[in-house]
């Protein structure tokens, strides 16, 4: 008779981790060069990397006011796959864009499960940066786009403290 684990939440959670970090290391040896449109274009196509379907498309549809990109679904299931909408202010800047299509891997793979947590690991680790510099680069990209009117950013030093806080990257990170 088998011994019957008792998984935590801290268990998934670290299973989760370690499957990213595989899958974000496995895809920077697959495709180690990310600066061009024809190789991001092989990533998202690539099954061992992102999981479902997944097109690229520049547009503001389906993004918020401030947000670099977004994935969306193309229908009820995620096997129907997504459509991963990007701010046509980052359209042709192909290597720049390896960075913001890094980070919405994850919500695509991982589903709701992805946080930014999640995407910055994996953004940092398929592109080769440390994680705070990989962070940074996703924010000042993210603020070329300019500040959010009305928009207050809580930062974990607070609220308008000017120093950005993981998983804000939707503008106005710094």
């Amino acid at each position: 008779m088998r011994e019957q684990l008792n998984l935590t939440e801290q268990d998934g959670y670290e299973a989760l981790q370690g499957h990213l970090a595989e899958r974000a290391f496995k895809a920077r040896k697959a495709h180690p060069d990310l600066t061009n449109e024809g190789a991001i274009r092989r990533l998202m196509a690539d099954p061992e990397v992102v999981r479902f379907p997944t097109a690229i498309l520049f547009d503001t549809e389906f993004l918020i006011p401030g947000e670099f990109a977004h994935a969306e679904p193309r229908g009820d299931q995620a096997s129907d796959g997504f459509v991963l909408v990007i701010h046509p202010h980052f359209k042709d800047r192909w290597e720049d864009l390896q960075y913001l299509v890094a980070y919405h891997i994850p919500s695509i793979n991982y589903l709701d499960v992805a946080t930014h947590r999640e995407a910055e690991m994996f953004g940092a680790l398929l592109t080769g940066m440390e994680k705070e510099a990989y962070y940074q680069k996703v924010c000042e990209l993210a603020d070329e786009l300019g500040p959010v009117p009305g928009a207050e950013f809580l930062t974990e030093a607070g609220p308008g403290s000017g120093q950005g806080a993981s998983g804000c990257c939707g503008g106005g990170c710094s």
